[in-house]
């Protein structure tokens, strides 16, 4: 069992600081913990440059070698293997807790936690829910995969950036239920998506056409807080181009991955399968960086 005091002052290494990722460090600084960024990007580290609790790694050693925690928030599963392997494994001190809030395939999370016990360390997956919204709120959902004790060590730690942390199972579980979100999220974006867009073309005016939705049946966390089209709710990505929410690119890695789990166990996803096949049109338009929502734009504009 960890310490409360371990947890409460906890040194804390931190991977990947994207648009999910700079929100969460703002939170443990915040909670006073000492915080060591890095990431392959220079410019995500500029604003964290001025504060005294975080420290910015010229190398990825510098952020393991000294840390309790090390948290990762990376694009994919290569990314999340090779600096385990080449990285965090050879250079972390034995106990140290790994948390992955990638998304990533269960089978290579799976795979880094087995590596990990066999080098005296932990490791959880943690894949969270929410968006960028609760990231800067600091409500976001972490779903744990992992052993019960290591699961008590990380659960205060993830405290500090989120309101619901739930342990969802053994090693890899976690990502089963993160896939199986984002494939609904996705389905629900397209649909909320085509809904505004024939509402609007049939004279709708498109606040009262939210407004309707969301009282009746048709409510969905894409229509009622992210709704995809512009100027429909403030703060959001839509409002603002698309810009600074979950890329479309991740989203279609993400789809690509719950593809590839069903094929495993021979599960039936055409709704899947089609909405992997938009995200991937729309990607290679140019609006691979533009957040998902940008779906919206997609098809008003074919």
């Amino acid at each position: 069992m960890v310490h409360l005091s371990l947890t409460r002052y906890a040194s804390i290494g931190f991977f990947g600081i994207g648009n999910m990722g700079k929100h969460m460090v703002t939170h443990l600084i915040a909670a006073d913990h000492r915080v060591t960024l890095f990431d392959t990007n220079p410019q995500a580290l500029d604003h964290f440059k001025e504060q005294k609790q975080a420290k910015i790694a010229s190398v990825p050693q510098e952020a393991i070698a000294n840390s309790e925690f090390i948290i990762l928030m990376l694009p994919n599963g290569k990314i999340v293997r090779d600096l385990c392997q080449s990285n965090i494994f050879p250079s972390a001190k034995k106990g140290t807790f790994i948390i992955d809030c990638s998304t990533i395939d269960a089978r290579t999370s799976k795979e880094m936690a087995e590596l990990a016990r066999s080098k005296q360390l932990s490791f959880v997956d943690a894949p969270v829910t929410g968006a960028t919204i609760a990231a800067q709120k600091g409500t976001l959902t972490f779903l744990v995969g992992g052993q019960p004790n290591d699961f008590k060590a990380v659960e205060p730690i993830l405290g500090n950036m989120g309101k619901n942390i739930v342990h969802v199972g053994a090693n890899g579980s976690g990502l089963a239920v993160k896939i199986c979100n984002n494939l609904l999220v996705a389905i629900s974006m397209i649909g909320t998506s085509e809904a505004m867009n024939l509402g609007i073309k049939l004279g709708m005016n498109k606040d009262v056409l939210a407004k309707v939705i969301n009282s009746s049946s048709g409510q969905c966390w894409s229509s009622q807080t992210y709704n995809p089209c512009p100027d429909v709710i403030p703060n959001v990505p839509s409002s603002n181009d698309y810009n600074g929410g979950f890329a479309s690119e991740l989203m279609a890695k993400d789809l690509l991955i719950a593809l590839d789990a069903a094929k495993q166990v021979k599960a039936l996803t055409p709704l899947t399968e089609k909405a992997t096949e938009l995200y991937n049109q729309l990607c290679s338009n140019g609006l691979n960086k533009k957040d998902f929502s940008v779906i919206f734009k997609y098809l008003n504009e074919q």
